[in-house]
């Protein structure tokens, strides 16, 4: 089992950057793939990024592909998402998930979850 702890989360101006963290718990971090997800008010639960176990393989939504980079730092047992030349489309809250799996990047394809944090841009 694993726990997952997203920051970095805030309020931000269009254009602007943010990185978002997601600190897991327990020894077995290199087991899981990972993944950032996001929810707008009203809306399904959307994938946005996704890394492999070793990291050398990354996936993105077509909507934030070359503007957000998702990377991971197995001796910190961190997930990052580095987010630039962000939209007023880009709110929502983000969410950080782990799968032992391998196939898959919807929701239903995840395990384990954690709290989320709100990222706002303005317009």
């Amino acid at each position: 089992q694993v726990q997952l702890v997203e920051s970095g989360g805030g309020l931000v101006q269009a254009g602007g950057s943010l990185r978002l963290s997601c600190a897991a718990s327990g020894r077995t971090f290199a087991s899981y793939r990972m993944a950032w997800f996001r929810q707008a008010p009203g809306k399904e639960r959307e994938f946005v990024a996704g890394i492999s176990r070793t990291g050398c393989a990354t996936n993105y939504a077509v909507s934030v592909k070359d503007r957000f980079t998702i990377s991971r730092d197995t001796a910190k047992n961190t997930v990052y998402l580095q987010m630039g030349s962000l939209k007023p489309e880009d709110t929502a809250v983000y969410y950080c998930a782990a799968d032992p799996g391998v196939v898959g990047w919807y929701p239903r394809d995840f395990v384990y979850w954690g709290q989320g944090t709100q990222v706002s841009v303005s317009s």
